[in-house]
Parts: structure tokens; sequence; C-alpha cells
């Protein structure tokens, strides 16, 4: 059974930090990118970061661009999302997903075969 687990989630206030994990199961990993959404309350589902199998390759969104970091550890099955400088207009919650095959990476949810539960993330002071 293919399973992503986000975990890392917290209220933290603006200026803060945050690393979120997303650990897979039931697939292989190494082939597939893996990308990171998230949606605020009233909002509509946004991707944010993505890497390719490897890790040489990753996208941003321009709303996370120079603050966020995506990175990947195929040997532990687990992908990262490392979020510096948080803004109240980041708070959502976040979901990894894995890539349909052809994709080296996306932003696009409709390029998205399998999601994870979420995990919330507030920022707030």
């Amino acid at each position: 059974q293919v399973q992503l687990v986000e975990s890392g989630g917290d209220l933290v206030q603006p200026g803060g930090s945050l690393r979120l994990s997303c650990v897979t199961s039931g697939f292989t990993l190494d082939n597939y990118a893996i990308t990171w959404f998230r949606q605020a309350p009233g909002k509509e589902r946004e991707g944010i970061s993505s890497i390719s199998r490897s890790g040489a390759i990753t996208a941003y969104a321009d709303s996370v661009k120079g603050r966020f970091t995506i990175s990947r550890d195929n040997s532990k099955n687990t992908v990262y999302l490392q979020m510096n400088n948080l803004k109240p207009e980041d708070t959502a919650v976040y979901y990894c997903a894995k890539a349909k095959t052809v994709f080296t990476t996306t932003l696009l949810s409709g390029n998205i075969d399998t999601w994870g539960q979420g995990t919330q993330v507030t920022v707030s002071s």
C-alpha cells in the first residue's frame, strides 16, 4: 500500500523555522518526484516545492523561494521541507505528494497520484 506520512507541523512565531518530514512506504522512492503542497483556509491547494528522483533538480513557488528548501534521503524513504523566516501567510495544512512517473518535478496537483494526510503549520505571535 502506497503511503506518505507527514510530520513536523507546529505553532511557530513569525521569523521562526520548522522542518517537515514526509516518510514514504509501499513504493520505491528513488523512482518518483515528490512535491509539497499547502492549503490555507478558504484557499486552493498550492504546490510550493518539488524535488526530482535523485534530488538534483528542485522547483519552488515564488511565495517560498529563498525561504524554503526541499531535500530527500532515498535511503531513509524520506523527503524534507526546511522552512525558514516563516510568515503568518505560511499558515496552512502542508501535504507531501507522489508525482506521476513521467514528471521530473511538478507543482501541479493534477500531476499527483498519491497524497499524504497533511500536517498543520501555524505561524502566529
